[in-house]
């Protein structure tokens, strides 16, 4: 009797445990989940048994719907945001977001009820360059007994707010705020330079990286340069160079002084860190022109290279370039994402980069060796005057890639042999071939395209199993290069445009999936299944008198978010706007929830109160929302 009554004592502290553990709070403090960017929490109250039961917890309708007629009315519609893109944090039960206009709110993260809204008035500067106002995220900081929401607006300040009050920290920069078209050592035109990703806050530094314009008019743009400040006063700690200056690691690889004058070579996208090891990775894109680059002669260091500086200098630590001389605008589109793998019985701190080109690039995160070889191949060389292109690109062994690359009979439509017989026809009148086939004065089809492959959104890794989930996309394009007019430009050659490729019938060029979701084991680099995302166009197929082919995939896609049990998407597909639960261990959908309008932000999750919640960004112009979900 004693025994059982013992037995009955610790089964109960056992249950209180468990459900101690399961009730507290979990937040979600930066853009990826974490600095590691993985876009996992391990939650398990929504799992398989009752995803199905998911509601409406509440909606926030963004604080911009108000202003959108009143600034349109103004400005004209130029001036009218687009998808609204934001992926919310949550830090100590309160929720952070920016919205498309560049305002900062806070919104209890239980009711969806507003606590303050700060407005930064992007707008007054104008649409912002490139895909006009387009923002993603922004950043937490706590110490010295201050909270700080820090937020890198479209038209190039860095706002510091009180995160309890939303009131800017007068203390920091000039009232609050930092010029940051100041201090890159040129001239800069907000017209042509801004920020879309939150900054990156690890340690006592908020980095800050940007976007510039892709379509230059001249050779000489603003550089890319990533710069790290001081969370309290403002003060620049330091500024990492992407395009080497003279003297430094590089400069070699920009031949004729071209770095005097190139620009972009900017990490655009999500950021990440090693807090513990004080180590910031930086994802960095493509120099200008983006397609041409027989101004700026060489392998153009550190463009389109992963980059790993230390946190509190910004020393170069290592780095791994993987276009040279890029002239397809595969620019790295996602944050790394850290992870730890056992690999042949070898337990390694990992980094994980995917591309546009459909490669998942795999470093040791402290020494930037590669896990697995990395080969240099022969590519395709240009026919373009001036252009002189790197013979070889790196190809990594392992993973295999998740994206077809290139145009060929492996790639093209298949379905019927009319079809390829037309498909054939179609890009006769293209340069075309493998992966790294130029732009050309003809035209010339790229397979994964700029806006194929892997994307901002990023991928999510599962700290529990290794398994690394890419959603990607397929995307033939042609670029064409036209010679530039002198009274115009002093560029040699301008983009002329980059088109989608038509196929046979309307129907795309290639073979489906024309969008994917790939699940990778990073202890063994091996794709353990890939399906296709979505319905996309297989009723267009049956139409056509062609046998179903099944699923075939949409290219419309967000990032990930992982649980204990589940893996999230949310995906324009038809006519239909859903986040879907999928089996992690296989890709099997297990429910599929119909949103109120299309989804445009990667969702995230978090516990408060002892309950699980998923928000999610969607709508856009005067019908910005967050809608958040839960169990009844």
């Amino acid at each position: 009797m004693k025994y059982f009554s013992s037995s009955i004592f610790f089964l109960l502290l056992a249950i209180h445990f468990q459900t101690n553990t399961i009730a507290q709070d979990l937040d979600w403090p930066s853009y990826g989940g974490n600095n590691n960017s993985t876009k996992y929490l391990p939650l398990s109250q929504i799992n398989a048994n009752n995803v199905s039961n998911l509601i409406v917890a509440w909606e926030w309708m963004s604080a911009d719907n108000l202003l959108v007629p009143e600034i349109m009315a103004e400005s004209g519609p130029m001036l009218r945001p687009g998808s609204y893109k934001a992926t919310p944090i949550v830090v100590d039960g309160a929720m952070y977001l920016p919205t498309s206009y560049g305002q900062i709110a806070s919104v209890d993260p239980v009711s969806g009820q507003t606590l303050w809204v700060f407005d930064t008035k992007t707008y007054d500067d104008g649409r912002p360059t490139n895909l006009g106002f387009n923002v993603r995220g922004v950043a937490y900081w706590e110490g010295e007994g201050k909270e700080r929401i820090f937020f890198a607006t479209n038209n190039s300040y860095l706002w510091s707010v009180d995160a309890m009050t939303g009131l800017p920290d007068e203390l920091f920069g000039d009232q609050g705020r930092i010029d940051l078209t100041q201090g890159l050592g040129r001239p800069v035109d907000r017209e042509i330079y801004g920020v879309v990703s939150p900054p990156l806050v690890t340690g006592d530094r908020v980095i800050v990286n940007s976007i510039v314009v892709d379509g230059p008019r001249n050779k000489e743009a603003p550089p890319g340069h990533v710069r790290a400040f001081n969370p309290i006063s403002g003060e620049l700690e330091w500024m990492f160079n992407t395009i080497p200056q003279a003297g430094e690691v590089g400069n070699e690889t920009w031949l004729e002084d071209s770095w005097e004058y190139t620009g972009n070579t900017n990490a655009w996208t999500i950021m990440s860190a090693d807090d513990e090891l004080g180590i910031v990775y930086l994802p960095i894109g493509t120099p200008t022109n983006d397609w041409y680059g027989g101004l700026r002669k060489g392998d153009n260091l550190f463009a389109e290279s992963l980059v790993a500086v230390d946190r509190e200098d910004g020393e170069l630590l290592w780095y791994f370039q993987m276009v040279h001389h890029g002239v397809w605008d595969y620019d790295l589109p996602a944050a790394p994402t850290l992870i730890d793998i056992n690999v042949d019985g070898r337990e390694i701190k990992a980094v994980a980069q995917i591309s546009k080109q459909g490669f998942t690039y795999v470093f040791d995160r402290i020494s930037g060796e590669p896990v697995w070889p990395i080969e240099e191949k022969r590519v395709p060389q240009s026919s373009v005057p001036g252009e002189q292109l790197s013979p070889t690109q790196p190809f990594p062994t392992k993973p295999a890639p998740f994206e077809p690359q290139g145009i060929s009979d492996e790639t093209l439509i298949d379905f019927t042999q009319e079809l390829r017989q037309e498909a054939l026809q179609n890009i006769e009148k293209f340069d075309y071939g493998p992966l790294f086939t130029p732009p050309s004065l003809r035209g010339a089809i790229q397979f994964p395209g700029w806006s194929g492959g892997g994307e901002w959104h990023g991928a999510a890794f599962d700290p529990e199993t290794g398994y690394y989930y890419v959603p990607s996309a397929s995307g033939p394009i042609v670029v064409q290069l036209t010679e530039a007019d002198p009274d115009q430009t002093n560029l040699v050659y301008r983009r002329g445009g980059a088109r989608s490729v038509s196929g046979p019938q309307d129907l795309p060029l290639t073979k489906p999936p024309y969008g994917r979701i790939t699940a990778i084991n990073m202890n063994t680099g091996d794709h353990e299944w890939m399906i296709p995302h979505g319905q996309g166009i297989r009723q267009e197929i049956i139409d056509k008198g062609i046998l179903d082919p099944g699923p075939v995939g949409s290219t419309h896609r967000v990032g990930p978010v992982l649980t204990k049990e589940l893996l999230f998407f949310a995906q324009i597909d038809g006519d239909r706007n859903l986040l879907r639960a999928l089996d992690k261990a296989s890709g099997e959908i297990i429910h599929e929830f119909d949103l109120p309008l299309p989804p445009q932000g990667t969702p995230m999750t978090y516990m408060v109160d002892g309950k699980q919640y998923i928000s999610i960004a969607i709508g856009g112009g005067q019908d910005a929302r967050i809608i958040s979900l839960s169990l009844p």
